[in-house]
């Protein structure tokens, strides 16, 4: 199992260096003259499913498109698919300076191989080539981009744990998985105060394999039940009891060939509403205690994970290498897949980099700076534009982004993104001003056009069935968004646009049963855009006019048949990537439930009050959700499972959280995890 390891003797010399020749090579060498006038300082890479832009050379560059190819044909082997479609184009951004790594990267992942930056319209993946194989940085989060593509949506468990499985991923002489990804080792070199010494890190948290060793498990009926947003934009600590249990039953699952299983489970659960012990009986055979006996049984054979985890608690100067579990053939090497390497322009690939740092909360300024730079050059920078009009349709300025868009289609009116987000500035405007969609005919063109480009872009035909069904064309909408339904089944947005298309149709029954499921979904927004519909849906049948609801302007004419007589917003996924990226350390962190409680878990949005300790270490929070209040008990406050701060303080008050609870009473329950926001 090869560990992930810190910064070592050898690391930091060469990184001194490194900083050492950036600092000095500016008097030494010429800028134009730092790359040979035949070898560009940028290229791309592209293969079928991503495209690589790099620094480091067409060798690296070639080896990283190798690598995520890879990755992406082991994925669809444990998902058994022969076919993966990837729906939100990926670029991946592989740079060989540690330093300019560092600038680029989120604090909070600035010493990460890589890091990943999710995206309605692109996905951005940034590598740090100084690391040794930076691609598995990034493993957890494409496991979750693939799966939310290409499989029918699931509870969370089974997703981070899966995704888990994933992250451990080593790809040598052949496919190494099923080691614990969260393993760190204990000691490390100190390379500022003892040059051969060893340091123990007493912070390093708990691994899989540790929390897995406790005794006391989550029951599997709570796991499997436990409310989490499995679609990986809301990434916490991964070293929670609740990730650990997650990532060994999906270890027996896969290693005991239950995957099919599984999928009948998840059918049973989610299209036949059939309580989760009963479908476990059914599509596992086993009742919950048998299953979890089943895995802990599993758990105590996997012998290597104990010796790995012994050995991260020894000092030791170089990286323990201990096979993992499982191993896989490589799927295909570089000889057996068909790449085109083409040079990058410095200034294109700084727009690049500018487009991902403005996706970043706390690199936007910085990087919408760097973009109005660019196109003041004289050479001008369609790239740039494309940024700053992404930006600017995210910040809802949609003059500005018609204005940044123009400007870049006088550049370049053949580029496919600039159809792309041309259509989307309209798209989105509608939504906004709860107006028709302006140039509709242009718009489908572009659509059209940008299908042809990227045939699997599930957000075009979801534009394009809104756009037919404002110009009448109900059956060829209907095919459009059961297009981007099929691309991207987990999508509530598409959903609800579906159901739109029906109403618009006057096929009454089918928008019913699609609005129905919304609104017993787990999308809070979804559910209550859903409910909504749901509620006029009887006088719109009737009177073919929608009900105008207190502090609505009215729709447009004609527009009452029609998707853009709607909530206006779309749900689900009408957040924005900034929305995302703040709410990102909100993963649900369950503790083990307290002994003697039964019931099933709860969930709950509110604010606590008061909290009384005064009979220690118990404590009765108080929180205000809406018009009532709950009295919630904690058998002991220290050690409660609490997100978004260290721990639990007595001394909170109008603290908004969220927490999962039992009840044992009405409006009282049992805490088992709160989460501050």
């Amino acid at each position: 199992m090869r560990q992930r390891q810190p910064l070592t003797i050898a690391k930091f010399v060469v990184r001194v260096f490194a900083l050492l020749a950036i600092l000095v090579a500016p008097s030494l060498v010429a800028p134009e003259c730092a790359f040979a006038k035949d070898e560009p300082k940028w290229i791309e890479v592209h293969t079928t499913h991503f495209a690589v832009i790099t620094d480091a050379g067409e060798k690296r560059g070639r080896e990283v498109a190798l690598r995520m190819e890879q990755m992406r044909t082991v994925f669809g082997q444990l998902l058994l698919k022969n076919k993966l479609t990837m729906p939100v184009p990926i670029t991946v951004i592989a740079l060989k300076s540690d330093k300019q790594y560092g600038m680029l990267a989120p604090a909070k992942q600035s010493t990460a191989a890589g890091f990943y930056v999710p995206g309605t319209d692109r996905v951005y993946i940034v590598l740090n080539l100084f690391e040794a194989d930076p691609w598995r940085a990034v493993a957890h989060p494409l496991a979750h981009y693939l799966l939310n593509f290409n499989y029918p949506p699931t509870q969370g468990w089974f997703d981070e744990g899966l995704a888990e499985y994933f992250g451990s991923i080593y790809i040598g002489k052949q496919v190494e998985l099923g080691g614990d990804p969260e393993l760190l080792p204990e000691w490390h070199e100190d390379a500022f105060d003892d040059l051969a010494g060893m340091r123990r890190d007493p912070n390093v948290p708990q691994s899989l394999t540790q929390l897995v060793s406790s005794p006391v498990w989550l029951s599997m009926v709570d796991l499997f039940t436990m409310k989490h947003d499995g679609s990986g934009t809301r990434e916490g600590t991964h070293n929670t009891i609740y990730y650990a249990q997650s990532w060994m039953v999906v270890h027996y699952l896969l290693n005991k060939n239950k995957m099919p299983e599984a999928g009948i489970y998840f059918d049973l659960v989610a299209n036949q509403n059939v309580p989760v012990d009963k479908a476990m009986v059914q599509a596992f055979d086993m009742t919950p205690a048998q299953m979890e006996e089943a895995v802990k049984t599993y758990f105590k054979t996997l012998s290597g994970l104990g010796i790995a985890l012994d050995q991260a608690k020894k000092p030791a100067t170089s990286p323990v290498d201990i096979q993992q579990p499982d191993h896989l053939a490589l799927p295909f090497n570089l000889d057996d897949i068909g790449m085109a390497v083409t040079p990058v322009q410095d200034e294109e690939a700084r727009a690049v980099i500018g487009d991902v740092m403005a996706r970043i909360p706390e690199h936007r300024d910085e990087a919408l700076h760097d973009l109005q730079q660019l196109i003041l050059d004289p050479k001008d920078n369609e790239a740039a534009h494309r940024g700053l009009a992404w930006d600017d349709i995210r910040q809802k300025k949609f003059d500005a982004a018609a204005d940044e868009l123009g400007k870049a289609t006088e550049l370049n009116p053949r580029d496919p993104w600039i159809w792309y987000y041309r259509s989307m500035l309209k798209y989105r405007r509608a939504q906004v001003t709860r107006q028709d969609m302006q140039g509709l005919a242009n718009m489908m063109q572009d659509l059209r056009a940008v299908a042809d480009w990227y045939p699997e872009l599930a957000d075009a035909y979801n534009m394009l069935g809104m756009a037919r069904v404002e110009g009448g064309g109900i059956n060829s909408a209907l095919e459009a968004q059961r297009q981007a339904i099929a691309l991207a089944p987990r999508n509530v947005e598409y959903q609800f646009n579906l159901g739109q298309i029906y109403v618009a149709g006057k096929k009454w029954d089918l928008a019913r049963e699609v609005f129905t499921r919304l609104k017993a979904g787990p999308d809070r927004v979804a559910a209550s855009a859903a409910k909504q519909q749901l509620d006029d849906l009887d006088t719109l049948q009737k009177y073919g006019v929608r009900p105008q609801h207190a502090g609505e302007s009215a729709p447009p004419a004609g527009a009452a048949s029609t998707p853009a007589a709607g909530t206006g917003v779309a749900p689900g996924t009408a957040k924005t990537v900034q929305d995302q990226d703040e709410d990102a350390d909100a993963a649900p962190k369950p503790a083990a439930p307290k002994p003697g409680t039964t019931g099933p878990m709860q969930f709950l949005k509110g604010k606590i009050v008061s909290s009384d300790c005064s009979k220690p270490p118990e404590a009765t929070v108080t929180i205000l959700s809406g018009m009532t209040t709950y009295k919630m008990h904690v058998s002991d406050y220290k050690s409660l499972v609490v997100i978004g701060e260290d721990q639990f303080s007595c001394e909170w008050k109008n603290r908004l959280v969220s927490v999962n609870y039992r009840a044992v009473g009405k409006n009282q329950g049992e805490l088992v995890s709160v989460e501050v926001r």
